[in-house]
């Protein structure tokens, strides 16, 4: 497959960018982008507190918790973005604190979906459908039904729990957070952004969009250094070594697909930005970052799957079991590398 091929549209962010009441979409755009989020965080916060202030999890509260990592996560990427319009001091001391919040909120949730899938995958792969819903409540209730092989049985056994004694100290690990005087300062911070954003000087004139641009670039730049001659390959027996290796390190070919992600995120935010908050759809961008999006999950738990089989004194068949689920999983993350390509080769359409 060629690489260049892959390379995105050559469409200038400038020609589709929306004006700001003259020629040029400028520092107040962002200002409002930043506000709106800051309100948006500042909402769900109180939603959160109302519902019960769980970490996360279903319910309005579960929903409240998402709100909150999103909105973080949106301001965070903005001011990576636009920093050099905004005050340095502020931005650089905001930024971290955000990014902590976002990813301390979205670990529990993360493991609760980690154990999931890979309990819906021992199923699979044990020959079974699985009973309804029994992937939240773990592989107990499959054992005594027979619905499990006793090696994948034992497997599941294993990575319930590792996985919920994880998922557990992550929601004491948020709700510690979230009632910490670390949290506290970061809330104030947003609730003063929420009615006065510390723009640069210069900012009420400078264009938004050579910022925005710099953000798309960033994102071609490390698509077209992807290693797509090895994704292409239906078996990556090198990622299986690895995986399976008493090395804990993670997946070295996983690193630049994470980034692209990131990446990809940042340049929809800059988007967003540009369109106060309503960039329209681009399905190619949409199908690339929801492959990316399975790549990360896929990567996450081949990785659980590989710590749990390094567990000292399991059985020959639980480990038999846990070598093959992560072989599944990163036989998943082929896949997902593959949908990357695919959607990221599909005819152009509108960049930022």
């Amino acid at each position: 497959m060629a690489q260049q091929h892959l390379d995105p549209p050559t469409s200038s962010v400038a020609e589709t960018a929306p004006l700001d009441g003259g020629d040029t979409p400028i520092g107040d755009a962002l200002a409002g982008y930043l506000r709106a989020q800051a309100t948006e965080f500042l909402r769900s916060l109180r939603q959160h507190r109302e519902t019960g202030g769980a970490a996360s999890g279903g319910g309005e509260s579960g929903d409240a918790a998402r709100s909150l990592r999103h909105s973080a996560r949106r301001i965070s990427g903005s001011l990576h973005t636009f920093r050099p319009l905004l005050d340095a001091d502020w931005s650089e001391g905001m930024r971290p604190e955000l990014a902590w919040l976002s990813g301390t909120l979205a670990r529990e949730h993360a493991y609760a979906a980690r154990l999931e899938r890979l309990i819906g995958a021992l199923n699979r792969l044990s020959g079974t459908a699985g009973v309804p819903g029994q992937a939240g409540r773990g592989p107990a209730a499959a054992s005594k039904a027979g619905n499990l092989t006793v090696g994948a049985a034992k497997a599941g056994a294993l990575l319930d729990r590792q996985l919920t004694l994880a998922r557990t100290r992550a929601h004491s690990a948020a709700l510690q957070a979230l009632g910490s005087s670390r949290f506290h300062a970061v809330a104030d911070s947003v609730a003063v952004l929420a009615s006065e954003v510390p723009l640069a000087p210069a900012a009420d004139t400078a264009d938004l969009r050579p910022l925005a641009a710099a953000a798309q670039e960033r994102l071609a730049d490390a698509v077209s250094a992807l290693p797509l001659v090895v994704a292409g390959r239906p078996y990556n027996a090198e990622a299986l070594v690895h995986g399976l290796s008493a090395d804990t390190a993670p997946q070295p070919q996983d690193a630049p697909w994470h980034q692209v992600r990131l990446l990809l995120r940042l340049h929809r935010y800059a988007g967003e930005v540009l369109h106060r908050g309503e960039c329209p759809v681009d399905v190619r961008l949409l199908g690339a970052g929801t492959a990316l999006n399975r790549h990360r999950d896929a990567a996450e738990a081949a990785s659980a799957a590989a710590s749990a089989a390094r567990t000292p004194r399991i059985a020959p068949a639980t480990a038999y079991a846990l070598g093959v689920l992560h072989a599944d999983q990163r036989h998943e993350v082929e896949a997902a590398r593959f949908a990357f390509q695919q959607a990221w080769q599909k005819e152009a359409v509108r960049t930022l």
